[in-house]
């Protein structure tokens, strides 16, 4: 059984809790409740991880009428016994089922699978499957916390994470940026190699991350797990908190950060409530992108995030935090991506890509040129029928570069003069790639909503996105522009930050 094979098999065991009314959200996590307790007695790490009498054999044992009155009782026993990895998988866990019969069905079925193939595979590929499928589902609500695969390993590639980096995403969702940057290392390096200090170190001392949402961090925490990467570590590995409050100064300073802030901003959040910030805004993009350049990210380091249009053109607020980003970074490059890559249709996003100098006292005019590459105008609809690929990135890599720790300006320069005199216009308009220069940027009041193609995908009236797409689109730009207006009101002490505004 391959591992598409058994993702689809367990997915597939939801339709068993239908009748028990439960989301998709909660059978994820109920999935994760049982699967653990699978794959440790599967791997050989129940005298590690799980205490005697609350195992998955144990839970086989009872009969069918007292199986789930003991299986509601193991799930708060382990929120508190066992392991650390086990404390917090089970952290306030509680079962969604209702009827004996369907968890008996569930372990009946579990049970069954083809777990040698899995583990042959990779059980955390047979878990980021899963989650895929769940953020795929727009009834689970998971999108959110779910980044393109591709994405990601695109992300990943061009930062070239090593052994020597401290890496960390402080909006770590299920954990997909430090699994990939984990596989990354992997491929270059013979990571059982290395020595047990070496090893010690890799496990402890490099992937970090802070998810705020309890269930979201439980799936981080077992898709970490199922990759054999930062358990049983209570400072390491994805830890619980509100990165934009103090519990966020528990993240290390970071050498590379990778992330993907959530969109729009969370009920009741108001600013930052951080004591070492120097701007503060409700708007949660921009206060992340703040806190990672100012704090997180430590000299010599650089980033690769994930952040959507309106961090790119707000004013008052906004325009402050990007002139302070290009005073302290080097904000080389800056993608533009298409629409439709995410679960949320009609969001428009772009990952900018940034490094911090070596030496902390040189915090002044650091960014002379902002190189953008278009990959949004005159693109597909990207959707479930048309789905981004690695291949769809092909001309970016030729245009910038595969290595985005360095920056070869000549290359670039030459790479749009090359487009120039193959097209045979004369200029480099239908170029997707263009460079402005600092001067260029202050003058359009330090907008970084830079576009200069004709876009004809959105003036053809036959080839016009589909209506959801444009009335997300619509609703996206007015709640960016009721966002900007609200932050003003805060600042001018008009308003108190206290609407929730979702994108």
């Amino acid at each position: 059984m391959s591992t598409q094979d058994l993702v689809a098999k367990l997915w597939n065991l939801c339709n068993l809790l239908r009748d028990d009314g439960v989301t998709y959200h909660e059978y994820i996590n109920e999935l994760t409740y049982l699967v653990f307790l699978k794959m440790v007695e599967e791997t050989g790490r129940e005298e590690k991880n799980i205490p005697t009498g609350y195992r998955w054999a144990d839970l086989e044992r009872y009969d069918s009428a007292t199986r789930l009155e003991e299986y509601k009782k193991l799930l708060i026993h382990l929120g508190s016994h066992g392991s650390q990895i086990t404390n917090a998988i089970y952290a306030n866990a509680s079962t969604v089922i209702r009827k004996p019969a369907t968890l008996s069905k569930l372990v009946s079925e579990i049970d069954k699978l083809d777990w040698y193939s899995a583990k042959t595979e990779g059980l955390g590929d047979m878990y980021e499957g899963l989650l895929e499928i769940n953020a795929g589902e727009k009834k689970s609500g998971a999108g959110q916390y779910f980044t393109p695969r591709v994405l990601i390993n695109v992300m990943v590639e061009l930062m070239k994470p090593s052994l020597d980096d401290v890496i960390v995403d402080p909006t770590a969702g299920t954990g997909g940026f430090l699994i990939a940057a984990h596989h990354y290392i992997a491929e270059h390096n013979d990571i059982p190699s290395l020595d047990p200090t070496a090893y010690d170190k890799y496990q402890h001392e490099t992937f970090f991350g802070m998810e705020l949402v309890p269930d979201t961090r439980r799936l981080a925490m077992m898709n970490l797990m199922l990759h054999d990467l930062a358990v049983d570590d209570e400072n390491s590995g994805i830890l619980f908190g509100d990165t934009l409050s103090n519990e966020g100064k528990a993240l290390p300073p970071a050498s590379l950060i990778l992330a993907n802030p959530p969109f729009g901003t969370k009920q009741g959040g108001g600013i930052p409530t951080r004591d070492d910030l120097i701007t503060y805004t409700s708007n949660k993009q921009l206060a992340f992108l703040h806190l990672m350049y100012l704090r997180i990210l430590k000299p010599g380091g650089r980033a690769a995030v994930v952040l959507p249009d309106n961090v790119l053109f707000e004013g008052s607020t906004g325009q402050t935090i990007r002139k302070d980003l290009m005073e302290k970074c080097n904000l080389h490059t800056i993608l533009r991506l298409p629409t439709g890559i995410f679960y949320a249709a009609g969001v428009k996003t772009n990952v900018l890509f940034f490094s911090k100098p070596t030496d902390p006292k040189q915090d002044k005019g650091q960014t002379k040129n902002v190189w953008v590459y278009d990959l949004r105008s005159n693109m597909p609809q990207f959707g479930k029928r048309t789905v981004l690929t690695k291949a769809h990135f092909d001309e970016f890599y030729q245009s910038v570069g595969s290595d985005l720790t360095t920056v070869d300006e000549a290359a670039r320069h030459a790479f749009i003069q090359n487009h120039k005199n193959s097209s045979g216009i004369g200029n480099v308009d239908t170029c997707r790639l263009r460079c402005f220069s600092r001067e260029d940027i202050a003058r359009k009041d330090d907008s970084l909503d830079l576009a200069w193609i004709r876009d004809d995908s959105t003036e053809d009236s036959a080839n016009l996105p589909e209506p959801d797409v444009l009335i997300n689109e619509a609703l996206e730009e007015m709640a960016g522009a009721m966002l900007e207006l609200k932050a003003i009101l805060v600042e001018l002490g008009a308003a108190e930050e206290t609407v929730e505004v979702e994108l």
